[in-house]
């Protein structure tokens, strides 16, 4: 018997408008940007009371300024650097500028007081995620694949919530293909990511066999990536019942609390210890007209 394959393409448009932001406060920080995208470094905390900065990378100098003014921008047909909040922002990101970018600030007497160096990494991004599955024997296995993208990164996840061993005959939840047992059904998503993108392609799959027929059933048109959940070992009832033996037993304690207030409003001549125990009430109509009260 031939095995029915079943072919679902999964587009998410990704625009070369991509933006990332990075605090390169700290020295050797780790920054990331999309191909052809925006990146916002921010490389302090505000440039006003700076005497003298200047960044540059291995073979040029980008930035320099004093204070609030910028002397020179060697990028700045696709940059613009912000004094008041020291960000720093490119346009148009293209693979020349990946590498390693170093801040010099100087004091009043022109003497280094402070230096720092970033990194940059510059990724396409992934554009869309291709699914292809085939039934055998029951079985459901998947394969997935990334459209455009820089060291893609795979992700399953079932209903929500992340594979196990129990799910599957072959693979793990970090594979491009895996193989889901026989008995496994349900919202099948593959999450294809990698620094500065995230798309998602989904299948509700379900492997069935009727009449010696094998068949797949899927759906499409869902562009959200769904995050693992930790499913509740407390069910809706259980938390309905608690709740309500909770009101219950407020409810009783206001009961006896109004009780004991006017037994010992009563009995004035007796000792305040005997309080603490409930007593009968000899009107006890005293008691229900309180609680309507």
């Amino acid at each position: 018997m031939e095995p029915v394959v079943g072919l679902l393409v999964m587009l998410l448009g990704v625009s070369h408008g991509l933006e990332t932001s990075c605090d390169g406060r700290k020295d050797g920080a780790q920054c990331y940007g999309a191909l052809g995208g925006t990146v916002n470094l921010q490389l302090m905390d505000s440039a006003s009371e700076i005497f003298r900065y200047i960044w540059s990378n291995k073979s040029t100098k980008i930035l320099l300024g004093r204070k609030n003014k910028i002397i020179s921008n060697g990028i700045s047909v696709r940059s613009v650097f912000t004094p008041s909040n020291g960000t720093f922002r490119i346009n148009d990101l293209s693979r020349n500028d990946i590498g390693e970018y170093k801040l010099i600030i100087y004091n009043s007497s022109l003497q280094k007081s402070g230096e720092r160096t970033l990194h940059l990494s510059v990724q396409a991004p992934v554009s869309s995620v291709l699914l292809v599955s085939e039934c055998l024997q029951g079985e459901m296995r998947v394969s997935c694949s990334s459209v455009g993208g820089d060291h893609p990164q795979y992700n399953w996840t079932l209903d929500g919530r992340e594979l196990t061993k129990d799910d599957l005959l072959s693979g793990n939840t970090e594979s491009e293909s895996i193989t889901l047992k026989a008995d496994v059904s349900g919202y099948l998503v593959c999450s294809v990511r990698n620094d500065v993108s995230d798309v998602c392609g989904f299948t509700i799959n379900n492997c069935t066999s009727s009449n010696g027929t094998q068949k797949w059933v899927h759906e499409s048109n869902d562009t959200v990536c769904i995050k693992p959940t930790t499913t509740s070992t407390t069910s809706t009832g259980d938390r309905s019942l608690l709740v309500c033996g909770l009101q219950a037993g407020g409810f009783i304690l206001a009961l006896t609390v109004i009780s004991i207030y006017f037994t010992c409003k009563r009995k004035k001549h007796e000792k305040a210890e005997s309080c603490a125990v409930p007593q009968t009430t000899e009107y006890p109509q005293d008691s229900v007209v309180m609680v309507v009260m």
